[in-house]
């Protein structure tokens, strides 16, 4: 009786367009880079600048980790902002799922350019953040760089 309920509520809820899914955990390959990732984080966008950071947040619920941050413009509305979930974590870098979006007053025309998807973060030689490595701007020619430092 009650698996009935519970698959007919299913089925309701999918005739209506709802999806009904469970989130993958993160898969995890190195427990010191995730040691490394939970906790804030400085976050930049060398449009808006190198030397006023924003804050990003990773969090673990139910064994995925999330990560959300933003970065503002001091004197203007320029922007970066990233959310969405790691779904791997390497020595050296980790995957990410989701959304980023830049909005820099002289770039695209000063509108917002989303990306969205999976993309990758990674530590290369001594440096102490990880680096967007999909670095081509979606929206025009130009290069971003988007980093997360590591923790003091």
């Amino acid at each position: 009786m009650i698996k009935k309920i519970i698959i007919s509520n299913l089925l309701i809820l999918v005739a209506f367009g709802f999806t009904v899914f469970a989130q993958p955990k993160t898969t995890i390959n190195s427990q010191y880079a995730k040691r490394k990732l939970i906790g804030r984080h400085f976050l930049s966008l060398q449009w808006i600048s190198w030397n006023y950071l924003g804050r990003a947040y990773v969090r673990q619920r139910k064994g995925v980790l999330y990560l959300k941050g933003t970065q503002k413009g001091r004197k203007n509305d320029d922007y970066l902002k990233i959310d969405g979930i790691i779904t791997e974590v390497n020595r050296y870098n980790f995957k990410f799922r989701g959304k980023i979006i830049t909005h820099v007053s002289y770039n695209n025309e000063g509108e917002p350019c989303v990306r969205e998807g999976d993309m990758t973060f990674l530590i290369k030689g001594k440096r102490k953040y990880w680096r967007l490595q999909e670095m081509n701007n979606p929206c025009e020619k130009i290069v971003d760089y988007i980093d997360i430092y590591f923790r003091k």
